[in-house]
């Protein structure tokens, strides 16, 4: 009879291809699943009774934010996105990465979200970032992308410029290096200051890299509201003239405005993959999205460099212009939450309104008072995604569900910072809504958005399916409980459904109690 480390008996398995899910056993051995089927009679050391419950790969999410947000050195334990499921996170999204850093000075590219003060940076390569993250301990596997923003301000600097050949020649350089390295693809955000000025020539030939190297390349639309078509068109037009692997992160119409193009939107894609391109996309199922107040600004006042942008706001002979600009805008600032921001929490939690109401202040000024206080540094909830287009996405075979989240602990509670709550419930809010909610699609389905087919996309190997072989990276969960209780009030919630979560063969989490231990790794790609 066989013996196992941990033997998981009397679940439903869904195992993350899409098959129809099946009554097994699971039998780990140390860090690898080692048999799945009938297997009574065998031992282990442990056993965990699934009676009544589903037992499904660890969750793969290919968009998240806990390197570039310091959360992962300062909370490791990444405890909101564990009890979701969440067993390996892809960092170096939406253009910026921890690595390569041609100068330690390069850090300054998170800046935005992290108080680089506090940063001390003892790497440069894709490889010794690597080296570092090694030696470490997280709650979750962590793979990352190259940030294309960090590439270009590392060999062109500050300046807001296109590359010439020399300077492309070494971010192809580069980026290839961190692709031997063991980096999963390359992220873009074409919409930061820092990367607008990259002409499409200068792009296409570092995702030609990118393609040579079956890498990931994963975008953040430059426009996700009125020319939401325009930049998708460009986006696709990289697909097709380089034939890289694409992946839209985050994807979504922000506002009625760009509502009616959701559609189109949808069929472009399609028809770009029934062209025979690898194209597809990941959203979170929340109708508000987490952002920077800096996005709301009309595209005239965000040009240039972020030094450009707070003197343009400081201007007080365009204060006016500025003011109209976003007043024409016609936002519903009772829908607009500060999240986060850099100096001084008061304002954190409320709406824009409120603070207008309270300082007597316009609400437009109220945006360009906390902008040029805090160095453009404020992340905003705004209410402005249709819950149809996420139900619609859902049922896309080629849209899979990301958190778009940061990991924290669940016992931090920052001041200056307030989670969005896909940190601690995107992936049981999509299982809820989608599929014991509103039945849009069925559980194999879903999860295999969540497991398989984001692994595959990333080209990340034997992780998410429960399969001989494959990591022990495995979640059980409660399909009656499964729930995401985590709001915007308070979104620090935990209890939602899942009761066990493996990582590499260790039980980070057993009958909802957290593991002091925690057992995820530094993980790479190869080609």
């Amino acid at each position: 009879m066989a013996h196992y480390s941990i033997l998981i008996k009397n679940g439903r398995v869904i195992d993350g291809t899409g098959a129809l899910m099946r009554k097994a056993d699971v039998g780990v051995l140390d860090e690898r699943i080692a048999d799945v089927g009938d297997l009574a009679g065998s031992g282990a050391d442990t056993v965990i009774d699934a009676a009544g419950k589903y037992v499904t790969p660890g969750f793969v999410d290919l968009t998240g934010h806990s390197d570039t947000h310091w959360t992962l050195f300062t909370q490791p334990t990444q405890e909101s996105l564990l009890c979701q499921g969440i067993t390996t996170v892809l960092g170096g999204n939406c253009g910026s990465s921890l690595a390569p850093l041609v100068s330690g000075e390069d850090i300054e590219g998170i800046g935005r979200w992290a108080n680089i003060r506090e940063i001390n940076i003892n790497w440069q390569t894709f490889a010794e970032l690597q080296s570092v993250l090694r030696e470490r301990a997280f709650g979750v596997n962590v793979a990352s992308l190259v940030g294309f923003g960090t590439l270009r301000r590392g060999v062109i600097g500050e300046e807001n410029r296109a590359a010439d050949g020399e300077e492309i020649r070494q971010i192809k350089f580069l980026l290839s290096r961190s692709f031997d390295d063991g980096a999963a693809g390359i992220s873009f955000n074409l919409g930061a200051s820092h990367e607008q000025a990259a002409r499409d020539h200068e792009i296409a030939e570092v995702l030609h890299v990118a393609a040579g190297a079956t890498r990931l390349v994963k975008h953040h639309l430059e426009d996700e509201g009125q020319h939401l078509l325009p930049a998708l068109s460009r986006v696709l037009g990289f697909a097709r003239r380089t034939n890289a692997r694409t992946q839209i992160s985050h994807f979504k119409a922000l506002g009625r405005g760009a509502w009616e193009q959701f559609q189109t939107a949808l069929e472009m894609i399609e028809r770009a993959r029934d062209a025979g391109f690898a194209v597809t996309v990941d959203f979170f199922p929340y109708t508000r999205t987490g952002s920077r107040l800096i996005d709301v600004l009309p595209a005239w006042v965000r040009e240039g460099s972020e030094s450009q942008i707070i003197s343009r706001l400081r201007d007080e002979g365009r204060r006016k212009d500025v003011h109209d600009a976003i007043k024409a805008l016609t936002l519903h600032y009772e829908r607009i939450t500060i999240a986060s921001v850099l100096r001084g929490g008061s304002s954190v939690g409320d709406t824009i309104a409120a603070v207008s109401a309270r300082s007597g202040l316009a609400p437009e000024a109220v945006i360009v008072e906390l902008l040029v206080h805090n160095e453009l540094n404020v992340a905003i909830f705004n209410e402005v995604i249709a819950s149809e287009h996420l139900e619609t996405l859902a049922t896309k075979p080629y849209a899979l569900i990301a958190s778009d989240g940061v990991g924290y602990a669940l016992g931090a509670r920052l001041q200056m910072d307030f989670p969005h709550p896909r940190s601690f419930g995107a992936f049981p809010q999509a299982l809820a809504w989608f599929v014991k909610d509103r039945n849009v699609i069925g559980w194999e389905a879903l999860l295999h958005k969540m497991t398989g087919l984001p692994a595959a996309a990333a080209g990340i190997r034997n992780r998410g399916l429960v399969s001989p072989g494959a990591f022990a990276d495995i979640v059980l969960f409660d399909p009656e409980r499964i729930a995401a209780p985590a709001d915007y009030a308070n979104p620090y919630q935990a209890e939602n459904g899942i009761d066990t979560v493996l990582v590499n063969g260790g039980i980070a989490l057993r009958d909802g109690t957290l593991n002091k231990q925690s057992f995820g790794r530094f993980i790479t790609v190869s080609s």
